[in-house]
């Protein structure tokens, strides 16, 4: 089961990255928090001090236009929040 999917880079996570030390990531929905943190730790080498999860459910969207009626659905996704210790900072830019 791969764990992590892809990380978070928005405004807001980049920000929380500099000042807080705080990661996103996109994870299996299936995955726990102590199998998110040795993922992090084996991919990236930091040391990690707390893992917060969340998870979005499906979005479903209607609207009604000349043509008729379109649907629209965006997929369900599970989202951690990774503080790393003190000192220590995650490049994900490193393997470009």
């Amino acid at each position: 089961m791969n764990i992590l999917i892809k990380p978070i880079i928005t405004e807001k996570a980049t920000s929380q990255s500099e000042l807080l030390n705080r990661y996103a990531f996109v994870v299996n929905k299936r995955a726990n928090k102590l199998e998110i943190r040795n993922a992090v730790e084996k991919a990236y080498g930091v040391a990690i001090k707390s893992v917060k999860t969340m998870n979005y459910p499906v979005k479903r969207n209607t609207k009604f236009t000349k043509s008729g009626m379109v649907k629209a659905m965006s997929g369900a996704y599970k989202k951690a929040i990774v503080q790393v210790a003190e000192g220590e900072n995650i490049d994900f830019y490193s393997n470009i």
